[in-house]
């Protein structure tokens, strides 16, 4: 097994503060992307693109071993980035046709889709403790998408978008770990945001989205969306999982959901209603068991850090 490229190993408390970090940035997201006021597809493609432009000569300064970057870390960072775009493109586009408090809870079901997707990778059963919070965070999910389709004229659009943009989350998660194996943060998240960023760029131009002619404050929140969720938190946290147990990680990683939903309410005027509360704590309560128990995102990515492979 491949060792990882950092010579030195901050403390525990450290890596965590990290984590934290990362997860305050991610929680802006949501609010950036409304202030933006662009497409979902537009938004998604500036903040890889302005954060790739970023990464690049950090990249250079950065210490890691290129010689030591291994075939299937480079295979894995190439799919994380497709991964992460995708997830980006549904986030961006649910954001922007349902609630930031409802885009943010739904977006964190990743881990439930990581075991699922190490079940059918590995062909491991999933836990009767397992299916118990499965069902605890699909419970969350209707009492969600309930409550959007009474109080939004979309029909609940854009939580699908949301649960998608989950899905697609917990593949680059599965890939994230897999990649840091043998490359370091900084260039995971160069590759992953560039590779994402060009395929975003194609999309856009497929679907003839306008990338230019906006206001200064669509260009001022672009540019924050890049720094703040991409560098400052997706970076991070792509740093933080390759120095603590993925489980805990995961857990963390729920606190963004939350915390947007606090940011949303004075930012951009979104109350909260008694049922998202009920559906919130249902999901968030439902990922904290899938993470308690044997077979959890842990597990897959650990298999995934060894190398193992069942195919």
């Amino acid at each position: 097994m491949p060792e990882a490229p950092p010579t030195h190993h901050p403390s525990r408390r450290g890596a965590y503060l990290f984590l934290s970090l990362g997860v305050f940035g991610i929680a802006w997201s949501a609010i950036l992307v409304r202030w933006a006021g662009t497409s979902g597809l537009v938004s998604a493609f500036y903040r890889l693109a302005f954060a790739s432009i970023v990464f690049v000569p950090w990249s250079r300064t950065a210490t890691h071993h290129r010689a030591g970057f291994t075939r299937e870390a480079r295979h894995a960072a190439v799919v994380a980035g497709v991964a992460f775009a995708a997830d980006l493109a549904f986030f961006n586009s649910a954001v922007m046709m349902t609630s930031a408090a409802n885009a943010a809870l739904l977006g964190v079901n990743a881990p439930i889709f990581v075991a699922l997707g190490a079940w059918i990778m590995y062909g491991e059963r999933p836990t009767a403790r397992f299916w118990a919070g499965f069902a605890l965070a699909f419970a969350g999910l209707v009492a969600i998408v309930g409550a959007d389709v009474l109080i939004h004229p979309t029909l609940g659009v854009g939580d699908l978008l949301a649960v998608l943009g989950a899905l697609c989350y917990g593949v680059y998660l599965l890939y994230v770990q897999r990649s840091r194996t043998s490359i370091d943060a900084v260039t995971f998240s160069l590759w992953s945001a560039a590779i994402g960023a060009g395929c975003l760029l194609v999309v856009c131009l497929v679907a003839r989205q306008p990338l230019s002619g906006f206001s200064a404050r669509t260009w001022m929140s672009l540019i924050a969306l890049a720094l703040v969720s991409q560098v400052m938190g997706q970076m991070v946290v792509a740093h933080a999982m390759g120095r603590l147990p993925a489980t805990r990680s995961s857990i963390v990683l729920l606190a963004q959901a939350p915390m947007t939903a606090i940011l949303a309410w004075p930012l951009l005027g979104e109350r909260i209603h008694a049922t998202q509360l009920l559906g919130g704590a249902l999901v968030l309560a439902g990922i904290v068991v899938v993470n308690a128990t044997r077979f959890a995102p842990a597990d897959a990515l650990q298999r995934l850090r060894q190398g193992r492979s069942t195919s």
